[in-house]
């Protein structure tokens, strides 16, 4: 986080300086302060000099000694206090709440069934409390994107039917472990906003201009326009419905025949073994296994070869939305490690397996 960093900066400065003026106790404790806000090379650099030349140097403590000391403390509480009055309590646990969130709904607040104006409600009220100009509480800034990048998510229809079908972050952790028995998902990652929160801010609160540009940068068309096709639309409403009503007959016995050939009609094979689809057969390219009916060598009079590519291609196509899932889940973890500063856990998300992908790859191979 950018303010843990800024923080952990300014810890090494002070450490440096101890450093110089040879008050090893007082350097010592800043560069480990700054460890745990950022860790870094350089941290650790200067945590072995430290501790190198403070078993070099006398431990005796003279009086100038220990009122020197004090005074650093004196500084560290006065740094301190200057850090934690710059937020409230309120402030902070607005960010902790968020980065506890595991799903975009969660953050915001609102239920799967939320409505826009639900959405956007949820985003005024949370947009006043962690914009970085009011909230300088750690983690805010990232706080503050999250809302945004889930409000444009949950406000658009394609990306939100998109971020359901493929579930939140339980469900993804879940997923993987069937897959690799491993203890989510931009857990947005893949999902891409329009605008940046700063300007999704400034469309609410900076003017209803923005929010008009909005709208028609994510649709794909201009107000201009809009209003053009608005009145052509208008002007040929007439004949239009009196052609749909003349037309519906028929459209409605195109889809009854549509629908009947939908519910007739089985599928040839299916991936997976069941009471139906019991006979287990492989493919002669990628060696994919299927199951069909008991009944397929009599029933069946297309083409086997162009059955099994059908076969193949829908195998490869799970294997790679698979693939995306674990992908998105590693980095996902990997971002939380690194938000909290955990090297050791930003170590294991690192090495987490993606066995889909493997899988893809081996066959792309063959």
């Amino acid at each position: 986080m950018d303010s843990n960093k800024d923080e952990a900066e300014r810890c090494m400065e002070l450490a440096e300086r101890y450093l110089r003026e040879k008050k090893y106790d007082e350097a010592e404790k800043f560069v480990r302060k700054a460890q745990k806000l950022y860790p870094t090379k350089k941290a650790d650099d200067v945590l072995a000099k430290v501790t190198m030349m403070s078993k070099q140097s006398p431990k005796s403590e003279s009086e100038p000694t220990v009122r020197k000391r004090q005074t650093a403390t004196a500084k560290e509480a006065t740094f301190t206090q200057t850090t934690v009055t710059e937020y409230t309590k309120e402030q902070l646990e607005y960010v902790k709440r968020i980065k506890k969130c595991k799903d975009f709904y969660e953050i915001l607040g609102v239920s799967k069934d939320a409505t826009d104006s639900d959405v956007k409600k949820a985003y005024k009220k949370l947009a006043l409390q962690l914009h970085p100009d009011k909230n300088k509480a750690p983690g805010a800034a990232e706080a503050f994107k999250a809302i945004g990048n889930a409000f444009a998510i949950l406000t658009d229809v394609e990306k939100r039917k998109q971020y359901d079908m493929y579930g939140p972050e339980e469900e993804r952790l879940q997923s993987a472990q069937a897959h690799q028995n491993h203890t989510h998902y931009n857990y947005t990652r893949g999902f891409e906003t329009d605008i940046t929160a700063e300007e999704l801010f400034s469309m609410f609160f900076g003017g209803g201009f923005q929010q008009q540009e909005f709208y028609m940068r994510r649709s794909g068309r201009w107000a201009r326009q809009q209003d053009a096709q608005a009145q052509h639309t208008h002007s040929q409403q007439a004949n239009g419905y009196m052609t749909f009503l003349q037309m519906l007959p028929v459209l409605l016995l195109i889809l009854l025949t549509m629908m009947s050939s939908f519910f007739i009609s089985d599928p040839v094979y299916s991936l997976h073994s069941n009471a139906k689809y019991s006979v287990q057969r492989t493919t002669q390219g990628l060696k994919v296994p299927y199951y069909v009916k008991e009944n397929f060598h009599t029933e069946y009079q297309g083409s086997l070869r162009r059955l099994e590519i059908s076969v193949e291609e829908e195998y490869l196509n799970n294997l790679r939305h698979a693939c995306f899932r674990e992908k998105s889940y590693r980095e996902t973890m990997m971002w939380k490690a690194r938000n909290f500063g955990d090297q050791e856990l930003f170590l294991k998300a690192k090495n987490i397996e993606t066995p889909s992908c493997k899988r893809v790859q081996e066959l792309q191979a063959a």
